[in-house]
Protein backbone atom coordinates (compact mmCIF):
# COMPACT_ATOMS: atom_id res chain seq x y z
CA UNK A 1 0.00 0.00 0.00
CA UNK A 2 2.82 2.68 0.82
CA UNK A 3 4.06 1.82 -2.52
CA UNK A 4 1.53 3.10 -4.38
CA UNK A 5 1.72 6.92 -3.22
CA UNK A 6 5.57 6.35 -5.00
CA UNK A 7 4.48 5.55 -8.17
CA UNK A 8 3.99 7.94 -10.75
CA UNK A 9 1.60 8.73 -13.63
CA UNK A 10 3.35 7.17 -16.89
CA UNK A 11 2.23 10.27 -18.94
CA UNK A 12 4.17 12.32 -16.35
CA UNK A 13 7.58 10.40 -16.52
CA UNK A 14 10.87 12.27 -18.04
CA UNK A 15 12.01 11.37 -21.26
CA UNK A 16 15.45 9.70 -20.13
CA UNK A 17 12.94 7.53 -18.29
CA UNK A 18 11.39 5.43 -21.15
CA UNK A 19 15.10 6.05 -23.06
CA UNK A 20 16.60 3.74 -20.19
CA UNK A 21 13.71 1.33 -19.94
CA UNK A 22 14.65 0.75 -23.71
CA UNK A 23 17.77 0.54 -23.12
CA UNK A 24 17.36 -1.96 -20.53
CA UNK A 25 14.98 -4.01 -22.79
CA UNK A 26 17.66 -3.99 -25.49
CA UNK A 27 20.61 -5.09 -23.60
CA UNK A 28 18.50 -7.86 -22.08
CA UNK A 29 17.75 -8.56 -26.20
CA UNK A 30 21.24 -8.40 -26.44
CA UNK A 31 21.76 -10.76 -23.45
CA UNK A 32 19.66 -13.45 -24.76
CA UNK A 33 21.40 -13.70 -28.00
CA UNK A 34 24.29 -13.94 -26.89
CA UNK A 35 26.50 -17.16 -27.18
CA UNK A 36 29.26 -15.82 -24.99
CA UNK A 37 29.21 -16.54 -21.55
CA UNK A 38 30.81 -13.41 -20.28
CA UNK A 39 28.89 -11.49 -22.66
CA UNK A 40 25.54 -12.54 -21.72
CA UNK A 41 26.05 -11.89 -17.81
CA UNK A 42 27.61 -8.44 -18.51
CA UNK A 43 24.82 -7.67 -20.95
CA UNK A 44 21.83 -8.80 -17.96
CA UNK A 45 23.82 -6.72 -15.43
CA UNK A 46 23.94 -3.71 -17.93
CA UNK A 47 19.99 -4.25 -18.36
CA UNK A 48 19.44 -4.51 -14.65
CA UNK A 49 21.70 -1.11 -14.19
CA UNK A 50 19.60 1.00 -17.07
CA UNK A 51 16.52 -0.21 -14.98
CA UNK A 52 17.63 1.29 -12.15
CA UNK A 53 18.67 4.11 -13.89
CA UNK A 54 15.21 4.64 -15.23
CA UNK A 55 13.82 4.74 -11.37
CA UNK A 56 16.25 7.01 -10.61
CA UNK A 57 15.13 9.27 -13.56
CA UNK A 58 11.89 9.91 -12.38
CA UNK A 59 12.21 9.83 -8.98
CA UNK A 60 15.50 11.06 -7.23
CA UNK A 61 16.14 14.99 -7.08
CA UNK A 62 19.78 16.52 -6.93
CA UNK A 63 21.27 17.13 -3.51
CA UNK A 64 22.29 20.57 -3.24
CA UNK A 65 25.49 20.90 -4.30
CA UNK A 66 27.66 21.20 -0.55
CA UNK A 67 26.40 17.47 -0.72
CA UNK A 68 27.72 15.79 -3.61
CA UNK A 69 28.98 12.58 -2.49
CA UNK A 70 29.42 10.03 -5.42
CA UNK A 71 27.88 7.56 -4.96
CA UNK A 72 26.67 4.15 -7.02
CA UNK A 73 23.11 3.86 -8.94
CA UNK A 74 22.59 0.55 -6.42
CA UNK A 75 23.28 2.87 -3.51
CA UNK A 76 21.02 5.45 -4.75
CA UNK A 77 18.26 2.94 -5.75
CA UNK A 78 18.10 1.68 -2.11
CA UNK A 79 17.72 5.52 -1.07
CA UNK A 80 14.95 6.84 -3.72
CA UNK A 81 13.76 2.72 -3.41
CA UNK A 82 14.20 1.17 -0.20
CA UNK A 83 11.32 -1.04 -0.92
CA UNK A 84 13.80 -2.12 -3.93
CA UNK A 85 17.21 -2.40 -1.30
CA UNK A 86 17.33 -6.52 -1.81
CA UNK A 87 17.85 -5.87 -5.76
CA UNK A 88 20.42 -3.07 -5.09
CA UNK A 89 22.36 -5.63 -2.69
CA UNK A 90 22.01 -8.24 -5.34
CA UNK A 91 23.14 -6.36 -8.57
CA UNK A 92 25.78 -4.30 -6.31
CA UNK A 93 27.35 -7.91 -5.48
CA UNK A 94 27.48 -8.96 -8.94
CA UNK A 95 29.64 -5.63 -10.31
CA UNK A 96 32.97 -7.31 -9.74
CA UNK A 97 32.01 -10.06 -11.80
CA UNK A 98 30.28 -7.88 -14.58
CA UNK A 99 33.84 -6.11 -14.72
CA UNK A 100 35.78 -9.23 -14.78
CA UNK A 101 33.66 -10.53 -18.07
CA UNK A 102 33.98 -6.91 -19.81
CA UNK A 103 37.75 -7.29 -19.51
CA UNK A 104 37.87 -10.84 -20.95
CA UNK A 105 37.63 -12.89 -17.96
CA UNK A 106 36.77 -16.08 -19.49
CA UNK A 107 36.35 -17.94 -16.05
CA UNK A 108 34.80 -15.08 -14.43
CA UNK A 109 31.00 -16.64 -15.04
CA UNK A 110 29.70 -19.90 -15.28
CA UNK A 111 27.04 -20.27 -17.58
CA UNK A 112 24.60 -21.17 -15.14
CA UNK A 113 25.46 -17.87 -13.08
CA UNK A 114 24.47 -15.66 -16.80
CA UNK A 115 21.48 -17.69 -17.22
CA UNK A 116 20.39 -16.67 -14.24
CA UNK A 117 21.50 -13.74 -14.27
CA UNK A 118 19.57 -12.91 -17.57
CA UNK A 119 16.34 -14.14 -15.75
CA UNK A 120 16.67 -11.81 -12.71
CA UNK A 121 17.44 -9.04 -14.91
CA UNK A 122 14.68 -9.94 -16.43
CA UNK A 123 12.32 -10.18 -13.33
CA UNK A 124 13.95 -6.70 -12.46
CA UNK A 125 12.82 -4.73 -15.21
CA UNK A 126 9.53 -5.99 -15.09
CA UNK A 127 9.45 -4.72 -10.90
CA UNK A 128 10.59 -1.63 -12.29
CA UNK A 129 8.24 -0.69 -14.91
CA UNK A 130 5.61 -1.96 -12.20
CA UNK A 131 6.83 0.33 -10.21
CA UNK A 132 6.94 3.19 -12.46
CA UNK A 133 3.48 2.84 -12.94
CA UNK A 134 3.37 0.75 -16.75
CA UNK A 135 2.67 -2.53 -17.58
CA UNK A 136 5.44 -4.70 -17.44
CA UNK A 137 6.65 -6.13 -20.92
CA UNK A 138 6.47 -10.07 -21.21
CA UNK A 139 9.11 -12.02 -19.46
CA UNK A 140 11.79 -13.42 -21.20
CA UNK A 141 11.47 -16.92 -20.29
CA UNK A 142 10.32 -18.94 -23.37
CA UNK A 143 13.13 -17.32 -24.96
CA UNK A 144 15.19 -18.43 -22.64
CA UNK A 145 14.04 -22.15 -22.55
CA UNK A 146 14.04 -22.23 -26.37
CA UNK A 147 18.06 -21.25 -26.53
CA UNK A 148 19.14 -23.54 -23.55
CA UNK A 149 17.49 -26.39 -25.51
CA UNK A 150 18.73 -25.31 -29.15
Amino acid sequence: MAEQHLRLHPDHLPATTHSYLMRAAQSLSEAVAARDIAERYACAHVAALRAAAALLAARARPAPARRRAQKNAWVLLTEVAPELGEWASFFAAGAAKRAAAESGSTRAVTEREADDLVRDADRFLAVIEHALGLTPHLPLGKQLAGRAAG
